[in-house]
């Protein structure tokens, strides 16, 4: 199972490769290329081409939201060479062409981000003395981030009041 992580953190890391082979990737995973195709299916459901598939149309969709980029350019950025292609996979991914996705979703942005970044974005994080309050530097409870999170919230709206 070990090198099945290893082989998906690869294609992770590397998806946006068009070369990315999986053959290599296979071989790389320590696994004959179709030994590693029915060990990867069988661990996570789907073939690793399927998985890398899925992954570039994630981000294709992450693009058409959020970027002034042509279909064109964003297939050819998240790894595919064919804009048919492309464009088939994402229709069979999410039901839309990728100019239909965009038009539907323009203006909608990226997916939400981790709350860490927004937390780190609304203000940083509190040093380790005031992590409780104390002193001690003891890990804040699940309650604290989200009164903390509110707290960033009105501190946004309260700055976009003076603002206005």
């Amino acid at each position: 199972m070990r090198q099945l992580r290893l082989a998906k953190d690869a294609m992770d890391r590397d998806w946006a490769d068009p070369a990315l082979d999986l053959a290599a990737v296979a071989a790389h995973a320590g696994y004959a290329r179709h030994h590693f195709l029915r060990a990867f299916k069988e661990a996570y459901g789907e073939t690793p081409g399927q998985y890398l598939t899925r992954r570039r149309i994630e981000r294709a969709g992450d693009m058409l939201r959020s970027a002034d980029l042509s279909v064109t350019d964003i297939c050819m950025l998240v790894g595919f060479t064919s804009v048919g292609t492309f464009s088939s996979s994402f229709k069979r991914q999410t039901g839309l062409t990728p100019s239909a996705y965009r038009a539907r979703h323009v203006g909608r942005g990226a997916a939400l981000i981790p709350g860490c970044w927004a937390l780190l974005w609304a203000g940083g994080f509190p040093s380790r003395e005031g992590l409780d309050g104390t002193g001690s530097g003891a890990q804040r409870s699940a309650g604290s981030v989200g009164s903390e999170r509110s707290a960033g919230s009105e501190r946004s709206a309260g700055s976009s009041e003076r603002n206005s």
